[in-house]
């Protein structure tokens, strides 16, 4: 039997030997005792409301206020922008009085009815397009159709078919809150796992069952982002139709009543119609659906 040359084997040994991993000295590292450590010193008073994100949100008020009173000060035009103080002393004075309240009722209640319709509407919808091919198609036919048409462009069809009426605005309401939601809802719908889809089969769930007990509570983030944004388009939908026809039967909502104080010439009154708008939005937001989510899909641990 033959061997390979004497430099073929001290080859082979030499690259045997490179293979081999260093040898690293070993070291002890002396730990830092317990009272070199500095201990964690507790917050402030001004850094623990500073986390409050209720004192973070007054803070940017404050601040878009005071831009505000410093603007309409050096203007000094009360016609074109008048001053903070001005206007919150229009919405007292309107508050006081009652005429404020009583617009805002007017147009909350046309607004939570048109919502109502338009949330069952997208409901029906996503249930069919979840359910049956057809259901599919009819959905995403009409929201590429219907979703980029505002809903204010309607309304001179909505004044035809209706009259100048309570039918009017519910209609461009429905229009404004069905087919975001329902985008919002079958996106949502569309993303549930598969696992949950499989447990729900095997259940026997079908049909509305199967949709309300596992596609709803798996989708309810982009279920409530679909609501907070068809509200938004309800609210500015029904306050520009008011500007546009006014009052309906009699009754005009805020949208009337900063058309009316604009035709007057009241304009601290139209910038407290709009302090109006804007804080009825902001309860709505903080008081509503950050609680609804509070409650449901942050305590599940779906949603950060």
């Amino acid at each position: 039997m033959r061997q390979g040359p004497p430099a073929m084997s001290s080859l082979t040994s030499s690259n045997a030997a490179s293979v081999q991993p260093p040898v690293r000295p070993e070291y002890e590292r002396q730990l830092e005792s317990p009272g070199a450590l500095a201990a964690a010193q507790p917050l402030s008073v001004p850094q623990r409301l500073w986390a409050q994100p209720v004192v973070r949100r007054v803070a940017i008020l404050a601040v878009l206020a005071a831009l505000w009173q410093l603007l309409a000060t050096w203007q000094d035009n009360d016609l074109l922008l008048p001053t903070f103080t001005q206007t919150l002393q229009a919405l007292w004075e309107g508050v006081a009085s009652g005429e404020l309240l009583d617009k805002a009722a007017i147009s909350l209640q046309v607004l939570v009815q048109g919502y109502v319709l338009g949330i069952v509407g997208a409901l029906v919808l996503t249930t069919l397009a979840v359910s049956t091919q057809l259901g599919r198609d009819v959905l995403t036919t009409l929201t590429s159709m219907f979703n980029p048409l505002p809903a204010i462009a309607l309304l001179p069809l909505a004044l035809l078919w209706f009259g100048l009426g309570q039918g009017s605005l519910l209609f461009v309401l429905v229009h404004s809150v069905l087919w975001p939601l329902s985008l919002n809802t079958y996106a949502g719908f569309q993303a549930v796992p598969e696992t949950l889809r499989m447990a729900g089969r095997n259940y026997g769930l079908k049909g509305v069952r199967y949709v309300l007990q596992i596609l709803v509570p798996a989708a309810l983030p982009s279920i409530l982002s679909g609501l907070k944004v068809a509200w938004a388009f309800a609210w500015r939908t029904l306050i520009a139709a008011e500007l546009v026809f006014g009052a309906s039967s009699g009754k005009g909502g805020l949208g009337w009543y900063i058309f009316q104080n604009r035709n007057e010439l009241y304009t601290d009154k139209v910038f407290a119609g709009l302090l109006t708008v804007i804080a009825i939005g902001l309860l709505v937001e903080t008081l509503g659906f950050h609680t609804l989510e509070r409650l449901t899909v942050r305590k599940w641990g779906t949603q950060r």
